[in-house]
């Protein structure tokens, strides 16, 4: 028996997601006493042995040039070969985009229990009980899994990653891979910006930034720190910053270890999106503004006066001068 780790990658590398997973199996691994391995599909040009040091002691790779695009029915085909071959009894995710199209059909192959949205470890002192957000992340919900195969998606940021001295063995599996039934025409890629889904820290915009003339506030305040940048829905559909900045429960959903928002009062909507942030900080010169409530850290103020001070105090304490 084991613990399969499914690891994503893009452009021929593993992605930032899949080390927490790693650790995340091996520590479910360490509780029910069974190893842990990983599986990585698609050609990826990474040291796979080095992700020993995540706990797991042996990483399986199918290397067929026909996953290295994401086909959730193909992706699914292929791990349900996997798990026959390791006899994998968890099979574990994490919730991103490809999580979210091939772990329910993993499950529906394998007539297994799934839970999406996972929080942390499961409970296995009596039975496999795993805690997962609900309500869009408003509560929680403790969920027993009684089936013998089990499939989790983690969110992203829920758990520490550990890391260990080890290294793991390379396993090329020969498994035959069919031909995609999808097409792809082109791949349109953002370049240039540090992509949402993987940024430690996200810096986002309201419609408090008045338009997007004075975006230079926050785009200022992001290089500096580092962080992507982000928006909430009326600005992006105001046109004042791109569609794929927008973030929230329509839009793309974040968990960086630290969101700042800028004049975004703090919809519901919005809320549902950011709020598995480990700290979120506010700034907004209503001070009843919903987003006060949620927020870790709050400043009720003019950004306008506000953000060019944060910005030229952190340049000063990382030794950068103001223009």
């Amino acid at each position: 028996m084991s613990v399969l780790i499914v690891l994503d990658q893009s452009d021929n590398q593993i992605k930032k997601s899949a080390f927490e997973i790693l650790s995340y199996g091996s520590q479910i691994a360490a509780q029910m006493g069974i190893s842990a391995e990983a599986l990585v599909m698609g050609t990826v040009h990474d040291d796979l042995a080095a992700l020993g040091k995540y706990g797991v002691t042996k990483v399986h790779q199918v290397n067929n040039e026909t996953l290295n695009h994401v086909d959730g029915q193909l992706y699914a085909k292929t791990i349900e070969a996997v798990v026959s071959l390791t006899s994998a009894t968890v099979i574990v995710f994490s919730q991103t985009h490809t999580g979210k199209s091939v772990a329910s059909r993993v499950a529906a192959r394998l007539k297994a229990g799934f839970v999406a949205g996972a929080a942390g470890l499961p409970n296995t002192d009596n039975g496999f009980i795993i805690r997962k957000t609900v309500f869009s992340g408003k509560a929680f919900a403790n969920i027993s899994i009684h089936t013998t195969i089990k499939v989790i998606a983690l969110n992203p940021n829920s758990v520490t990653t550990l890391l260990t001295n080890g290294t793991a063995t390379v396993n090329q599996l020969n498994l035959t891979v069919d031909s995609s039934k999808i097409k792809i025409t082109a791949v349109n890629k953002i370049t240039g910006e540090i992509p949402l889904t993987e940024a430690d820290i996200v810096v986002s915009g309201g419609r408090g930034l008045k338009g997007p003339e004075n975006w230079g506030v926050l785009l200022d305040l992001a290089k500096v720190l580092g962080a992507a940048t982000a928006c909430s829905r009326p600005v992006g559909d105001a046109h004042w910053r791109p569609h794929h900045e927008h973030v929230g429960q329509t839009g793309v959903q974040v968990a960086p270890n630290l969101y700042i928002a800028l004049g975004i009062s703090g919809a519901i909507q919005h809320l549902a999106g950011v709020n598995r942030s480990k700290i979120m900080v506010v700034i907004n010169k209503d001070p009843e503004a919903p987003f006060f409530k949620a927020a870790d850290y709050g400043i009720v103020g003019d950004l306008f006066e506000i953000v060019p001070q944060m910005t030229a105090e952190i340049k000063k304490l990382k030794g950068e001068k103001s223009i």
